[in-house]
């Protein structure tokens, strides 16, 4: 017998939560489309290769932002009968998306920055240009930090990819600001588009990692350290409930955890007793996990599970 997933208090998400991450997300594209501004400006003020490829970075910032607003939008709606499961896993999509777009900024900025260098660097008020990228970074490294805050405390993927990649535009933003800084003080040109191509080959590393955290989420990459969590909090529960299992599986949906697991009852336990104590488990262990999580749970016969199970499919404890 197969209990059905039940409604369990991690399955369904605080409306406060909720109304956190979207206003969060709505202030990301506000600072976004006001960073752009800046640095736009910035650029066409000195035509610095160094302050494009900050300006690129937040071109890309404001697309990836547009997205993972509808992705966070569209993450929250009812499962529906074409999509049973709901529509959560567009985060790893979002983050996917996001970090091709970064991928993409830093392609642009090396073609960039070689191609001012081959055909000469020119640049005009550059300490105003500086001030206005040192402005734009502080603006960003306390706007990724804040996003990075609210994602983790909602559990949401798409706002800490975002975050990050706020704070890899501030630290875009830093090291821009240190090499036009050079340049001021020891006039070598060549600086610009040295810093140019080092902000891109930063910006290229954090692109490819939230793409491969796309692809393992994707995937249903089950992580060790979860895992542990996981099967710490059911030996807790189940040697209280004097209940054996195994068979334990797990995946994310970048919000909350699937976790399914076989439960051993005695051949002589009644049906009604096996289930309710099934039911007790599968509320208690979102709680005991201290995140969103829907428990599945299958029920068996301690005796003769051995013989039903010749071949073991599925990674757990020895039983």
């Amino acid at each position: 017998m197969t209990t059905p997933p039940t409604a369990s208090s991690g399955t369904r998400r605080d409306e406060r939560e909720l109304r956190e991450a979207r206003f969060a997300m709505r202030l990301s594209l506000f600072f976004g489309l006001v960073m752009l501004v800046g640095k736009t400006t910035a650029y066409f003020m000195t035509h610095s290769a160094a302050i494009f490829s900050d300006a690129a970075e937040s071109v890309i910032h404001v697309i990836a932002v547009g997205f993972a607003s509808f992705s966070l939008r569209l993450s929250t709606k009812s499962a529906s009968p074409q999509f049973l499961y709901g529509y959560e896993r567009i985060t790893f999509f979002s983050a996917g998306f996001e970090g091709a777009m970064i991928v993409v900024a830093a392609i642009a900025i090396f073609y960039e920055s070689i191609r001012r260098w081959i055909v000469g660097l020119q640049f005009e008020h550059l300490g105003t240009g500086v001030l206005l990228v040192l402005a734009a970074g502080i603006l960003n490294a306390g706007l990724g930090y804040y996003l990075l805050r609210i994602g983790r405390q909602t559990n949401s993927l798409i706002l800490e990819a975002n975050g990050k990649h706020v704070l890899t535009d501030s630290w875009t933003s830093f090291g821009v600001v240190f090499g036009l800084g050079l340049v001021l003080l020891t006039h070598w040109k060549p600086f610009d588009p040295i810093v140019a191509m080092v902000v891109a080959a930063n910006i290229l590393w954090s692109g490819g990692r939230l793409v491969w955290s796309s692809a393992v989420g994707l995937l249903d990459y089950s992580d060790p350290a979860a895992g542990r969590k996981i099967r710490d909090k059911l030996d807790a529960i189940c040697a209280e409930l004097a209940i054996q299992y195994h068979g334990v599986r797990f995946r994310t949906t970048g919000y909350r955890q699937i976790v399914e697991v076989h439960l051993l009852f005695p051949h002589a336990t009644l049906v009604s007793e096996a289930h309710r104590l099934a039911t007790i488990l599968e509320e208690r262990l979102p709680e005991e996990l201290g995140m969103p999580a829907e428990i599945i749970t299958h029920l068996e016969s301690v005796e003769d599970h051995a013989d039903v199970h010749r071949e073991e499919h599925y990674t757990g404890r020895p039983e």
